[in-house]
């Protein structure tokens, strides 16, 4: 445990992953850095403009070499090496969403050393546990490969021959199965598998901007409750499982069966809403995705990445096993490379970067949340913790949650219930959600636009919210 001294208050240390540790620090920088949080979640607002407006740019750019340009500058354009708009590149830099937290953390530590000095702020950092980034970044990565996928659609697949195996039974199948199989391979594994399958099954097709809106809220909070069927997937219970003493027996009597309801609510009401444009779907070919294109992949292959990705699972608490794993990992990747996709680490490596800045962040902000749950009865506190978990991380909601002493047990329940059905209302509400804006982005014009996110999840969250409130 790191310590510091602020005058005469020690650091406090917190050993969760985004544990509460700004009750060490000064009224003033409490403020300040709530300030700066809140500029950082108006940032993720903006930052889809932001994108669009770095195309316009870059393509303005593009025209006017092409009128204009010198001999030397054309030819580099036309190999796709030429000058690039400095505007451009930097209007697309702030509008990735996965970078705004992150980017945020260089004025909030220059304000806490403002305040505070060098020493304490670094101890700051370094209590900071960043199991969860790491985690992410290596469970995204393998469950991204092509045998993992090739298992995962194989599973699916059964699902969606029940509807001729077209994109709207695609959708049910993925948006039924994928997020109960959080419950058992984690949250990340499960958004990231539901998502690029998602990519390729339903959203290659083109759906409406509506249904593609609805589709990426209904698959998230989907996802935020769908871990809920054991004690260990879904970061918000991690949180608290462990203390409250609450198993996987404990979670399916109380959480399980609701979400299960929830989900397969949630999915019908939006299938028989959207009937009409999902008949229209289910007159196009069926996607096949490029992998499918080649040779198959040996079971035996696909044997030893699950053994990876249940090696990863297991060990999950501890970074120095899944790492160690997860080289291992790589190795056999090169070496069968010849039945493998190429591994791309951009975007683990961007959604860690998020949630690492998130960390940062979400330990500043008890100060102000943790005696609101203290104030609040069952109701009230069930449906604040939907409206906190909007503003930052549920698992941080969860982990302030446990702090307070003697907490009724309906309270608890109020607390988490209500942290895993808003789970999908933001980018920031869920630690896999930057997973699935990450890899879907793509299908909304390379940017998630978050008022459309808000519209999309909100029904869901609505029947969420009842299954959990009143069965």
């Amino acid at each position: 445990m790191a310590c510091s001294a602020f005058g005469s208050v020690p650091l406090f240390a917190a050993d969760a992953v985004t544990g509460d540790a700004s009750q060490s620090f000064s009224t003033s920088f409490n403020s300040a850095a709530t300030l700066i949080f809140g500029l950082a979640i108006l940032h993720t607002f903006v930052a889809p403009r932001l994108m669009k407006l770095s195309h316009r740019l870059e393509q303005e750019h593009t025209e006017s070499i092409s009128r204009s340009g010198t001999a030397v500058e054309q030819a580099e354009l036309a190999s796709a090496r030429g000058p690039v708009s400095f505007k451009a590149e930097l209007l697309h830099f702030l509008g990735e969403i996965e970078v705004v937290f992150g980017l945020w953390v260089i004025p909030l530590f220059a304000t806490m050393v403002w305040f505070h000095g060098w020493p304490a702020s670094v101890a700051y950092l370094e209590s900071r546990n960043f199991i969860e980034p790491l985690f992410v970044l290596v469970i995204m990565t393998i469950a991204a490969t092509r045998p993992v996928m090739v298992c995962a659609q194989a599973a699916m697949a059964t699902f969606a021959k029940l509807g001729k195996n077209s994109a709207g039974a695609w959708w049910f199948a993925i948006l039924t199965v994928g997020p109960l199989l959080g419950s058992f391979i984690t949250e990340p594994a499960a958004m990231t598998i539901s998502a690029l399958l998602l990519g390729t099954r339903f959203f290659a097709h083109k759906p409406s901007s509506k249904l593609a809106y609805g589709t990426l809220g209904l698959l998230f909070v989907n996802i935020s409750i769908g871990g809920t069927l054991t004690h260990f997937a879904a970061p918000p219970v991690l949180m608290v499982a462990s203390k409250w003493g609450w198993n996987t027996p404990f979670m399916a009597a109380n959480f399980g069966w609701k979400a299960i309801i929830a989900i397969l609510l949630s999915n019908i009401v939006f299938w028989i809403f959207f009937r009409r444009e999902f008949s229209s779907l289910q007159g196009l070919p069926a996607h096949t995705p490029a992998s499918e294109t080649r040779r198959r992949t040996p079971k035996r292959i696909i044997f030893i990445h699950v053994l990876f990705l249940g090696w990863t699972v297991f060990t999950n608490h501890y970074p120095i096993l899944f790492v160690g794993g997860f080289l291992f990992f790589l190795g056999f990747v090169k070496a069968t490379s010849h039945h493998q996709d190429d591994v791309s680490l951009r975007t683990p490596l961007l959604v860690a970067f998020f949630l690492a800045g998130l960390v940062i962040h979400g330990g500043l902000q008890g100060w102000w949340i943790e005696p609101l749950i203290r104030r609040l009865a069952e109701k009230p506190l069930f449906f604040g913790s939907i409206v906190l978990t909007a503003f930052n991380d549920n698992a941080a909601i969860t982990y302030l949650a446990s702090l307070v002493p003697d907490l009724a047990d309906n309270l608890k329940y109020a607390v988490v219930a209500g942290a895993v059905v808003g789970g999908g209302l933001t980018v920031i509400a869920n630690a896999p959600n930057p997973a699935g804006v990450s890899l879907l982005s793509r299908y909304f014009g390379g940017a998630v636009s978050p008022l459309g996110l808000l519209l999309g999840a909100a029904v869901p969250t609505t029947i969420a919210a009842i299954c959990f409130l009143i069965l």
